[in-house]
């Protein structure tokens, strides 16, 4: 979208092999990160939508109580979906705003599915998040307000509107989101040092494995630790670095050998890292709150920034760079998803050899409908119109341009950085708290209360067979919650397809000035509903 709003409208073949490059090698870098992501972390990352496809699909074979708690999952879910953002009943997300503190605003997202995921990762994960969404929304936003209410002309990067005359959301948008993607960026950085001695060792693992297999005393290998083999990875990631440099169709820059190859590297660079980083943190937080495009900012600086070195600072270095950022961006978001399904193949005895064949299957299959699906929906809207905002392709746009023109607001940057490492010194998961600091508080907040459920919970077990029973029983029940909201979510996206726009349904109007409250009771009700059958054991002797 971002090229389509600088007029350089990509071609449905440009839009598929980037799609193509950034899926196949998200896919192929995840390939050797599995020993140590998925297997050696296994007690400590706990992939909480691999975890609840597992969970659903032992379910179905075992039958009984494990299968009803996931089916009531399931349902719960998706009828809490089909009210809250089918028939718009009443609305999805509350918001309050607090005394004394300009701007200051607490709300949460009532999303079962959030919930659900908040349950699943436990309340240390849940608190950090929560706690950085807190920083941003108590403390920064705030500040920023305060700040800014004496000035007469707009700070950038904002050229328009005065602080004084923004919204909290504004401010977080033109603002925190910089500092936000900064703490991501640092947080990211520390989390790959400090996991650099484990990974070399899972690539000397894969190295001398496939030396065994080649050579004639080959020794045999698990079946349920065979993954492709590292020269097939080798290979296949230089060939997509090959078809990128070579082929003019990919970055649009035909005439500009020298860019597609730079680009081309950078790419591979960039993924590398941002796949390490986007598996490891849909480990500890799920791929709905995977700060993509936190990931994709940080690329979008680097490869600008030695753009704007090497003089490449026209519309050729700005479409090279977007799609740097667009091929990372898919890498890392698709290296996510699969570090979700190896989870669910690791607990289930699945062979990763073939998982990961399905995978890059998946990739070439979907890519052109995805690609139809953009160029549709700039048919029918246009980008950056009140139709299709595409707020976060005109985010990337403002960081290209103040990259190349010298105009990135790169102090808000370091701040966010600063926050990252002073929460690592502190010794607090820097990555989950610069994730938490980066998405709104909205959306941490119900993974918050999903972990302090849990944390309740087990706390007020008196048995500690009555303390498992209660998190298996709501590890079960979560991983429903999240599968039914999913399917709706789908099913509500067709309609939206197929009609031109969202289902408007009947509307919150009949509640009137209660709409929040209505919505509040409504997300209430579903939580005490998931605490009582979580429960629900111990309430029936003998089942």
């Amino acid at each position: 979208p971002a090229l389509f709003l600088w007029n350089l409208d990509p071609t449905l073949l440009q839009m598929v092999l980037l799609a193509l490059c950034g899926g196949l090698m998200g896919v192929l870098f995840m390939i050797p990160l599995r020993r140590f992501l998925i297997a050696r972390e296994h007690g400590h990352l706990p992939y909480p939508e691999g975890t609840a496809c597992a969970e659903v699909l032992v379910a179905s074979e075992v039958g009984g109580a494990k299968a009803r708690r996931v089916f009531q999952g399931l349902g719960l879910g998706a009828l809490f979906k089909l009210l809250a953002g089918g028939l718009h009943l009443f609305p999805d997300a509350i918001q309050v705003q607090l005394p004394l503190l300009p701007r200051a605003r607490l709300g949460t997202e009532t999303s079962a599915a959030l919930f659900g995921v908040g349950y699943i990762l436990g309340p240390r994960v849940s608190l950090i998040m929560v706690g950085g969404g807190l920083l941003s929304s108590l403390v920064l936003i705030p500040a920023i307000a305060l700040w800014g209410e004496g000035l007469t002309a707009p700070l950038f990067p904002e050229t328009v509107k005065l602080i004084s005359q923004m919204s909290a959301g504004e401010i977080w948008n033109r603002y925190v989101r910089y500092i936000g993607a900064g703490a991501v960026a640092a947080g990211g950085v520390m989390t790959l040092v400090k996991s650099l001695p484990t990974m070399i060792e899972s690539f000397r693992i894969g190295a001398r494995q496939l030396r065994d297999r080649l050579g004639e005393g080959a020794s045999s290998v698990e079946r349920t630790d065979h993954d492709l083999p590292l020269k097939a990875v080798g290979l296949g990631v230089g060939a997509i670095a090959l078809v990128m440099a070579t082929v003019p169709h990919v970055f649009g820059t035909f005439e500009s050998f020298p860019v597609r190859l730079a680009a081309s590297l950078l790419v591979v660079v960039f993924a590398f890292f941002f796949v390490t980083v986007s598996s490891r943190i849909v480990g500890l937080v799920g791929v709905t709150s995977n700060p993509t495009s936190g990931m994709t900012i940080a690329t979008l600086i680097g490869v600008a920034s030695l753009f704007l070195l090497l003089g490449w600072t026209d519309d050729v270095g700005k479409a090279a760079s977007i799609s740097v950022g667009c091929v990372v961006a898919i890498a890392a978001s698709i290296a996510g998803d699969t570090s979700q399904d190896l989870k669910t193949g690791f607990i289930l005895g699945a062979t990763p050899r073939r998982q990961q064949l399905g995978e890059l299957l998946g990739v070439l299959t979907s890519a052109t409908v995805v690609c139809l699906a953009v160029l549709l929906l700039d048919a029918a809207y246009g980008f950056g119109t009140t139709d299709l905002p595409a707020p976060q392709a005109t985010l990337m746009k403002l960081v290209i341009e103040g990259v190349l023109d010298s105009s990135l607001p790169w102090t808000l940057v370091a701040i966010g950085a600063g926050i990252a490492v002073i929460a690592e010194v502190a010794g607090v998961q820097s990555l989950a708290f610069a994730v938490g600091v980066y998405l709104p508080l909205t959306t941490t907040f119900p993974v918050f209360l999903g972990g302090m459920l849990r944390w309740w919970l087990e706390r007020s077990a008196p048995t500690a067979e009555q303390k498992d029973s209660r998190r298996e029983n709501g590890v079960l029940l979560g991983s429903g919650l999240v599968g039914g909201e999913g399917l709706l979510g789908v099913g509500i996206a067709a309609v939206a397809f197929l009609y031109g726009g969202a289902p408007s349904g009947i509307g919150s109007e009949w509640a009137g000035s209660l709409a929040p409250w209505v919505s509040a009771l409504a997300f209430a009700g579903l939580i005490l509903l998931i605490a009582r059958s979580c429960r629900d054991t111990e309430s029936r002797p003998g089942r």
